[in-house]
């Protein structure tokens, strides 16, 4: 018995595993991954529930309103004190894990993340979220999960198509445990994560995604996250240019959070730069403005569940959504700018509902006698925003329909979603995740037939210098005088511009000498190899991708 376990353990590694094999490893990483998701929801209530005293985290909101100012600012300050130690810690930046990370893993690591790093991230968008953070759990959860697929691919030494398979399962088993959405989940890691929708793939995400469902139902029944209170109507024909132009104003409403985020970064690189501020005190003092903006607006504090309710239900005045908006996109480029931790998806939801509660109060005061509730404009909102911010409007429309349970106004939030992504997308970078990864120097947003390149490294395809192939060295060494060449250690994204600007055939690659030692002439790149080797990956996604 022994020895057959140890030759299947020995064939799973050798040869991959089987087709029934790799669905039962997609759902025990979904079944993982789904109770990671769950205790990561729990810690944030035991802390909100510890330091604030609420009874029920959901309405933290109402009930911070009756605590005493001091402990309203002291908490999220010593919780983002305990965030820049955390990063500063276990994290080579100082940078929370989250979504992005997720998707470059997926394009450029073969479905790896990192693992030290991520579970820093999760341990510290925990105690954001649980002091008050303005963020989303959903961008911890995605990490979260992306480790437990990352230690299972290194054990079973998954392939870079099954290390990106199994990537795409665990996150669709945090996603569904998170929001109870098995549906959304599955779709969000093939169109968020993945950016395919590959037969292969969608089996071993789905019985992933399932997994993490029911884990969720095991811990809180088959409910949804938010309640309407009474049937949504709709004007069908005469109030859908209504939604289109809500849609509009959504994509604007998502490229104003998502620039105000980048701008709050940046303003927060620079100042910390002249002032000497040292990393790990960055998130504390964002956690000192959060606390200040709670004192008289507590419903920034956390995830926001409860204020998003409230939008859902029209239980806030035109006044009110207006002024909560304004301050939700306030409250998260702080969080996020000053690095406390936390997701994008949450807060947009919440930005959402109370754009489209707001368009809604106005357009049915105008054309009563031709407008449904102003509730259906706040529930196409949530999703127009979000839909814009994460660029996934498919995923996004079904998350929608799965937290509400309302299924009869789809057309309304089609319409919406549609014309929020095409308008965001124009916006920003596609979305929030590939904006992130473009100011990092990560270009997904072009598509394969660019970030490929930054894939394929100039080492494994020059030509030594004593290959019989290999031009005369002293024509190569002219080059290098003329700053014609390739460093080894640099890849195809650098070396190939340099064949169409200096029209050549081949340049030279060197390695850097250090300190003052000559540079040493290793070879050259040929570019016919180049073309082949970028042909090659180019053929092995599309393979993947379709298959």
């Amino acid at each position: 018995m022994r020895r057959a376990a140890r030759h299947a353990w020995h064939i799973l590694l050798t040869r991959g595993p089987s087709q029934f094999q790799f669905w039962l490893i997609a759902l025990f990483i979904g079944i993982v991954a789904g109770f990671a998701a769950l205790v990561f929801r729990k810690g944030i209530d035991w802390l909100q529930v510890s330091l604030y005293g609420v009874g029920d985290p959901r309405n933290l909101n109402t009930f911070a309103e009756a605590l005493p100012w001091y402990w309203i600012l002291v908490i999220p300050i010593v919780g983002g004190l305990a965030v820049g130690i955390i990063l500063n810690r276990f994290t080579p930046d100082g940078r929370v894990r989250a979504v992005a990370d997720v998707i470059s893993g997926a394009a450029l690591d073969n479905g790896r993340v990192e693992r030290r790093a991520g579970l820093a991230s999760a341990a510290a968008s925990l105690i954001t979220l649980g002091t008050g953070g303005s963020s989303g759990r959903e961008g911890p959860v995605v990490h979260l999960a992306g480790i437990i697929s990352t230690w299972v691919s290194e054990r079973i030494n998954a392939s870079g198509v099954n290390g990106r398979v199994l990537l795409g399962c665990a996150v669709a088993a945090g996603v569904s445990a998170s929001f109870n959405a098995p549906i959304a989940g599955a779709l969000f890691a093939l169109e968020v994560v993945l950016r395919h929708f590959a037969i292969q793939a969608f089996a071993p995400i789905a019985i992933a995604s399932v997994a993490g469902t029911v884990i969720n139902r095991l811990e809180f029944g088959d409910i949804t996250e938010f309640t309407l209170p009474v049937a949504s109507t709709l004007e069908f024909y005469v109030e859908l240019p209504a939604f289109l132009i809500l849609g509009l104003i959504c994509g604007v409403v998502a490229a104003v959070l998502i620039r105000a985020v980048f701008f709050a970064e940046d303003m927060g690189d620079d100042l910390c730069r002249r002032l000497h501020v040292p990393g790990w005190l960055r998130p504390a003092i964002a956690g000192a403005m959060l606390g200040g903006m709670a004192i008289a607006f507590p419903h920034i504090i956390g995830v926001g569940y409860e204020t998003t309710a409230a939008a859902l239900s029209g239980h806030l005045l035109l006044n009110e959504a207006i002024v909560f908006a304004v301050l939700k996109v306030a409250a998260v480029a702080i969080t996020l700018g000053g690095r406390m931790g936390g997701g994008i998806f949450s807060p947009s939801l919440m930005l959402g509902a109370l754009t489209g509660l707001a368009f809604g109060l106005i357009a049915t005061s105008i054309f009563p006698n031709v407008s449904g509730a102003h509730t259906i404009y706040a529930l196409a909102g949530m999703g127009a925003v979000a839909a814009a911010v994460l660029g996934a409007p498919i995923s996004t429309t079904l998350i929608v329909f799965e937290l509400t349970g309302d299924w009869q106004i789809g057309i309304a939030v089609m319409v919406a979603v549609s014309t929020s992504t095409a308008l965001g997308a124009r916006l920003v970078t596609r979305s929030f995740f590939l904006t992130q990864l473009k100011r990092r120097g990560i270009h997904l947003a072009e598509g394969p037939q660019a970030y490929l390149l930054s894939m394929t490294g100039v080492a494994g395809l020059i030509r030594p210098a004593s290959d019989d192939s290999a031009p005369d060295e002293d024509v190569c060494r002219a080059m290098i005088d003329k700053g014609i060449y390739s460093d080894i250690g640099s890849t195809l994204e650098t070396a190939m511009p340099l064949f169409e600007a200096h029209a050549v055939n081949y340049i030279p690659v060197i390695a850097q000498g250090t300190g003052d030692a000559q540079p040493v002439y290793k070879g050259v790149l040929y570019h016919v190899d180049a073309l082949k080797a970028y042909n090659l990956a180019l053929a092995t996604l599309s393979r993947e991708e379709h298959g």
